[in-house]
């Protein structure tokens, strides 16, 4: 199926769904898919934009050839920027267009449609409880949710860092999952808890779920779904340090 196959969700609930499958293709574009990102963007090819598709998926193409085009088009000519300031600088740039570019399609199914105002504030309630783009990308996202934990509880830094050494050795990268409670300390468990419901992945930007496993970067101390860095419980019991994506590419490149 051709991810730029146009579609057009006419609900306040499918126009959110549409919403959340661009964000999550441009998030893995700007973080687990850095390094192919940044190839693409040569500055030496046309103007290029970045687009996000309902199906979770990115591209980096030139922009619709058609006046007007059928939905509001991202920010152009992403790629001459690329070499002329510092790379973690240029996708917070790219990141801030990205997240503007979201909102204008989706209030553009908005007005389409003919969403009233108590449907384009609710589209924008349940928008806004995302993090943006920009958010995911610089670890604002991060930042928040650490300051929110340390001011409900002073020692909370602390006890995720802890965390990752609670399992015992043998099952050190089974650790760097958040931990599930343990019945002989049922309250410090519930913190524990309560500070995981607030993390979110670094790929997709979403909450920690229970039933889901996560791992955490060695180096940016960032959590993610192991979904969305393709690792594995099993695979994970063989790594003794792990770099995610975004990590692994700065060190890589020259």
């Amino acid at each position: 199926m051709d991810p730029r196959a146009q579609y057009n969700p006419r609900t306040v609930e499918e126009v959110f769904r549409d919403f959340k499958g661009r964000r999550a293709g441009l998030i893995k574009a700007l973080t687990t898919d850095v390094e192919d990102f940044y190839n693409q963007c040569d500055p030496e090819k046309e103007n290029l934009c970045l687009y996000g598709f309902p199906s979770e998926q990115w591209e980096v193409n030139l922009p619709a050839e058609e006046v007007p085009p059928e939905l509001p088009e991202p920010v152009l000519g992403i790629n001459f920027a690329r070499d002329g300031m510092q790379e973690k600088d240029w996708l917070s740039l790219v990141a801030v267009h990205s997240d503007a570019w979201l909102l204008a399609i989706a209030f553009y199914f908005g007005a389409r449609f003919g969403f009233d105002k108590a449907d384009r504030k609710r589209l924008f309630n349940m928008i806004n409880e995302l993090p943006t783009i920009f958010e995911v990308v610089t670890g604002a996202a991060k930042k928040q949710v650490k300051e929110k934990s340390s001011v409900s509880n002073h020692s909370g830094s602390k006890s995720k860092s802890s965390s990752k050494a609670r399992a015992p050795e043998s099952q050190t990268r089974q650790s760097k999952a958040p931990p599930q409670p343990k019945e002989e300390d049922e309250e410090l468990d519930e913190q524990d808890d309560d500070e995981h419901g607030e993390t979110l992945c670094g790929a997709c930007g979403e909450h920690y779920g229970n039933d889901e496993f996560w791992i955490c970067c060695d180096i940016c101390e960032k959590w993610f779904h192991g979904k969305c860095v393709k690792i594995t419980p099993a695979r994970a019991e063989h790594i003794k340090q792990y770099k995610c994506p975004s990590c692994s590419n700065k060190r890589a490149r020259p």
